[in-house]
């Protein structure tokens, strides 16, 4: 199922990736801007939603996108030179794109979401940060029907192919289909494999992976819970949807992204793909409550609290531990 949608979306995400690669090669130090978050955007975030929506919509047409961007830094006078900036490095990707169409590409992503009928999800960049330090960062797309997310895609272009340690090739694209199971491709070379996550079923001996921004997640009950685990293994901290990339492979066997706030809404972009990918190869996704991710409720998951992610066999320790590290989690339900 979904082989049209796998095809587009694998062949839209690496031209994104090749895009802001060039953008993070020649250009980073000189284009960055700031969204009202004030967590740093490039030109590539509007270069890779520009590209990808632009090939969703060509192939689909009547398929709605729920993306991150919209162009209100790109409109008038004074945004003339980014805006140009932008259709430079997307044409050099898809050469025959214009002003008007890329910006409508962009524009197209205002879609609501919620509970009925089928629609992607976006996130051209996740992981800001990373990307401008030259770690990890992630192009993420995801497909949702009736609240389900069927398909997801992770470009993650820093990614060591090998493991977290390797010092080898980097760059992967990682996808997955509802019931079809989740596979790595190597982005330089094409070769792909079947990925499953580790077996390791000691929290003590389970690595935990987290948001390398301590404004991502509660590093303080992070800490609490590994604690109370007794995890003897040094953490991973990265950026973006990497993290669920490294534990739907094995590196890892937790992720968790612990709420920093009550009034805290996760953006279903900075998920969906990230869930499937683990969930089909084999891991369990749920909120710091044990909840079910529900992807039916807008453009955010205002009803769970956190995201935790593992390979299964851990899940039900990690989740007791953050109940305990965190009582007014469940008050707040």
């Amino acid at each position: 199922m979904f082989e049209k949608e796998r095809d587009i979306a694998v062949e839209a995400v690496g031209r994104a990736a090749k895009l802001c690669q060039s953008v993070r090669e020649s250009l980073m130090s000189a284009e960055t801007i700031s969204k009202i978050d004030r967590s740093p955007v490039t030109v590539a975030d509007f270069g890779a939603q520009a590209v990808i929506i632009s090939a969703i919509h060509a192939a689909f047409p009547g398929d709605p996108i729920v993306a991150e961007e919209d162009t209100s830094a790109l409109c008038g006078d004074d945004a003339r030179p980014l805006r140009e900036k932008v259709l430079e490095y997307v044409r050099g990707v898809d050469s025959g794109m214009t002003e008007s169409e890329m910006l409508d590409a962009i524009d197209g992503g205002q879609h609501r979401g919620g509970g009925a009928g089928r629609f992607w999800t976006l996130d051209p960049i996740d992981g800001t940060k990373g990307y401008i330090r030259g770690d990890q960062y992630a192009i993420a797309l995801a497909l949702i029907e009736d609240g389900d997310v069927v398909f997801g895609i992770l470009g993650c272009p820093n990614l060591p192919v090998d493991g977290l340690c390797s010092d080898g090739s980097r760059g992967v694209i990682l996808t997955a289909t509802r019931g079809e199971g989740a596979v790595l491709q190597n982005i330089a070379t094409g070769v792909r494999r079947q990925i499953l996550v580790t077996a390791e079923d000691d929290p003590a001996m389970a690595v935990f992976c987290e948001s390398f921004e301590s404004g991502h997640t509660a590093h303080g009950a992070s800490a609490e819970v590994v604690k109370s685990l007794c995890v003897a293994v040094a953490p991973a901290r990265l950026d973006s949807q990497c993290k669920y990339a490294v534990v739907a492979r094995g590196d890892a066997g937790v992720y968790m992204r612990l709420p920093t706030r009550g009034d805290y809404e996760e953006k279903i972009w900075d998920h969906a793909a990230g869930v499937i990918i683990v969930e089909e190869a084999g891991g369990v996704v749920t909120d710091a409550r044990g909840e079910p991710l529900d992807f039916t409720q807008g453009r955010t998951l205002r009803k769970n609290k956190g995201v935790v992610a593992t390979n299964g066999h851990l899940h039900a320790d990690v989740i007791a531990a953050i109940a305990t590290a965190m009582p007014g989690l469940r008050a707040d339900a």
